[in-house]
């Protein structure tokens, strides 16, 4: 019944992408509300908004050279402005802007082309709608509607991506109307409602398909009443939109260090960019997914169809395969002097079971095993420095 669920977790690792009238601003997604911009100011970024035509293909492209398996777009973020055609119920949508094309259709055919999943971003708090603080049962009509366009407008979708319901904790939002027009539809899309940093890997509504953990740390999730994923969404700086203003990156082995936490708690990770107005990815972000990428090229046994297990272990993480491997990731320094100058040192991996063989995913060179069901840390050769390593291992499980 939920193998759906089963086939999100087998996905690893996913691409966030922060799209709209903001990237004009270039001042974050939330430019509007902090700065104060005024409606009639704001919504006249509706005639400047010129999407370049190869803009799906470079993003998706992207997503694809990273070893992202889906990508999660903001189809409607918190402005109200809609990259899919709202079918008449406003004009506030990318084919009434200067670009004159439904992005999300664009999103989806390239995505479809080069075999990655869409996922669907959609806001539940509107700054553009007036119902929204006046009329809000009329609110949720239209929420219902502009949802109901995205489950049967754009083919079969990976999911939809809710997020504001923290913004008015104590309505009701009439969660079982929203979730069941989806299930009509799309009766095997993954329903995710992002809790916030506040309640970070807690479940909203019974009907919800993963937790959230936003940037917060991943943790086990709860499966004791249904099958339940999870899933952490990372930003590489301050802000989710682009932000011309903003160089505070975090490193790429922190990126990764992200991502391998995320796999050892069975939770997918999230990696935002927020693309330029003209809708390419901007080029530190690009770089900086495709360095992710060369490190998941050689050690993708490790992201993709892996769970956590039971079996004891020091110095590193091990997961079990679906292929009937266990994989360990531990740190591994490069060899030579700059290594040794840098405080570098070799460890010694321990597992709770028996080792039978064992040999490096990077290279698919033989571990040497110790005695003891263990293993040292064998650094990298000279002109290779991937930090985290990973070996897999044949166990004898009694």
């Amino acid at each position: 019944m939920y193998e759906y669920v089963t086939r999100f977790e087998k996905l690893g690792f996913g691409m966030f992408v922060h799209f709209g009238l903001y990237s004009i601003v270039g001042k974050g997604e939330w430019a509007k509300c902090i700065l104060q911009i005024p409606d009639e100011k704001y919504m006249k970024l509706s005639s400047k908004f010129k999407v370049k035509k190869g803009w799906a293909k470079d993003l998706v492209s992207t997503a694809k050279g990273a070893g992202c398996k889906y990508i999660t777009i903001t189809t409607r973020h918190h402005d109200g402005f809609s990259l899919y055609d709202t079918c008449g119920l406003n004009d506030y949508d990318a084919p009434h802007s200067a670009t004159g094309r439904d992005l999300v259709k664009e999103f989806v055919d390239e995505c479809n082309k080069q075999g990655i999943i869409p996922f669907f971003y959609h806001t539940l708090l509107d700054w553009y709608n007036s119902d929204y603080k006046t009329n809000f049962p009329k609110y949720l009509e239209y929420l219902r509607k502009s949802v109901e366009i995205l489950c049967t407008n754009y083919g079969k979708i990976g999911g939809l991506w809710f997020d504001g319901m923290w913004d008015k904790p104590n309505e009701d939002w009439e969660e079982d109307l929203l979730y069941a027009t989806i299930r009509k539809h799309q009766p095997e899309a993954m329903i995710i409602n992002n809790t916030g940093l506040d309640a970070c890997g807690k479940l909203g509504h019974h009907e919800l398909d993963s937790v959230t953990f936003e940037r917060g740390k991943p943790a086990f999730v709860d499966k004791s009443e249904r099958p339940v994923a999870g899933e952490m969404c990372q930003v590489f700086n301050d802000h989710w939109g682009y932000a011309k203003g903003d160089v505070n990156y975090k490193s790429v082995p922190e990126l990764i260090e992200n991502l391998i936490d995320c796999r050892k708690y069975n939770c997918n990770f999230l990696m935002n960019v927020g693309p330029m107005a003209n809708g390419m990815v901007k080029p530190l972000d690009k770089y900086m997914m495709l360095e992710i990428g060369k490190w998941i090229k050689y050690n993708k046994e490790f992201i993709y169809d892996v769970k956590s297990c039971d079996i004891e272990v020091e110095n590193a993480i091990l997961l079990k395969g679906g292929d009937g491997y266990y994989y360990a990731i531990s740190k591994s320094p490069m060899v030579g002097n700059v290594n040794v100058a840098l405080g570098g040192s070799l460890t010694e991996v321990k597992i709770g079971a028996k080792i039978k063989s064992a040999k490096w995913v990077d290279n698919g060179r033989k571990v040497k095993i110790n005695k003891g069901n263990s293993y040292t840390s064998e650094p990298f050769t000279y002109g290779t420095s991937m930090i985290y390593r990973v070996a897999k291992l044949e166990l004898e499980i009694k």
